[in-house]
């Protein structure tokens, strides 16, 4: 037999292979189903466990006639930081994750633009909106196109929590060593004269036992998620309806290949359970998850002040400064962020507006 002959042989003999694979699994995937390894960072007693990923497991497994199938591994259980989980998604260590989009600086500057300082008002709303600023500019393709965006969504409204000392005004943060959720949230807090470290939320209590930090910006909702109610003693909450100056976006993202690999009538379950409801769900969660926290602290006494209108106010001209550097940095990526910033307003608008 000739050499070439050999070799094509060889390579109909691998494809062929290939293919009987390709089947098996899909054959597979219709007899006995497909089990989704889901990976994130809280515990599994919080709002977004308990409330969310629960339920949305539940209601994905019904949907598919019991042939998707989960397992859920909060707390950090597969191992990895939290800034490592976007790329377990999208390397398959893990075939669905949550994470923090600002746990991985700069990497997605387009989508991060809602942390911007004064845009959303209610998570449920504005994590709408986000969806639709996603899509609508092609955020999928162009920032996240190594992965499959099941949700996105933002947490409720940041406060302050401090050890010590409370917040009543801007002047009250000059040289407060806090703990910021985001690069924006940094870049306003240093405005004021804080001293701003970037770090995930489940790193906090330690940084806060050990004296590292004289406080926390992060929502209601993570004080009882993970215990940080005996740690901190004084809170200050901006006025309902107001827009809020920080804020934190996050990603619920499948593994592409996993996702390939469906059947198409699983396929059309996962897209089904997609999108632009889940998101408003989970932002749902943390509204009232962080409005039953806020009372809870409230009715134990807790001091909380609220800053007024005529003190966010203040916080405006630095705000902008923030603002305007960002959508510059946008611009050097090849973006337009003023057309960013504008559909952004544009989605909020609707379903996000003032009241």
């Amino acid at each position: 037999m000739k050499l070439a002959t050999r070799a094509r042989l060889r390579c109909s003999a691998q494809v062929l292979a290939a293919c009987l694979g390709a089947v098996v699994h899909v054959s597979t995937a219709l007899a006995h189903g497909v089990t989704l390894k889901v990976h994130h960072f809280h515990s599994a007693e919080s709002p977004f466990h308990t409330r969310f990923l629960v339920p949305w497991t539940q209601k994905v497994e019904k949907d598919s006639g019991g042939r998707l199938r989960f397992q859920l591994f909060p707390a950090m259980q597969l191992g990895g930081a939290p800034a490592q989980l976007y790329d377990q998604a999208r390397e398959g260590k893990a075939d669905i994750v949550w994470t923090a989009a600002g746990y991985t600086p700069d990497r997605f500057p387009a989508f991060q633009l809602f942390e911007l300082p004064f845009l959303g008002r209610t998570a449920q709303g504005s994590s709408r909106a986000l969806w639709e600023y996603v899509q609508s500019n092609d955020l999928a393709r162009k920032e996240f196109g190594e992965v499959r965006l099941l949700a996105v969504h933002q947490h409720s409204v940041s406060q302050f929590h401090m050890v010590s000392r409370p917040v009543a005004r801007l002047a009250d943060l000059s040289g407060a060593r806090l703990r910021s959720p985001t690069r924006a949230a940094s870049a306003l807090l240093r405005a004021a004269g804080a001293l701003p470290t970037e770090m995930p939320i489940i790193e906090v209590p330690e940084a806060l036992s050990k004296g590292a930090l004289d406080g926390v910006v992060t929502s209601w909702v993570a004080l009882p998620a993970i215990r940080l109610d005996t740690m901190v003693k004084f809170h200050t909450t901006i006025a309902a309806g107001s827009a809020w100056p920080f804020s934190i976006a996050f990603v619920l993202a499948m593994n592409l290949d996993t996702y390939r690999a469906l059947p198409d009538d699983l396929k059309q379950v996962i897209r089904a359970n997609s999108g632009a409801e889940p998101s408003a769900w989970v932002g749902r969660v943390y509204d009232e998850t962080g409005a039953a926290a806020q009372k809870a602290a409230a009715e134990r006494g807790a001091p909380i002040a609220l800053l007024s209108a005529a003190e966010l106010a203040q916080w405006k001209q630095p705000a902008q400064g923030v603002i305007d550097a960002w959508l510059a940095d946008l611009d050097k990526r090849g973006f337009s962020g003023k057309e960013l910033l504008d559909s952004a307003h544009a989605w909020l608008a609707q379903f996000d507006p003032a009241r």
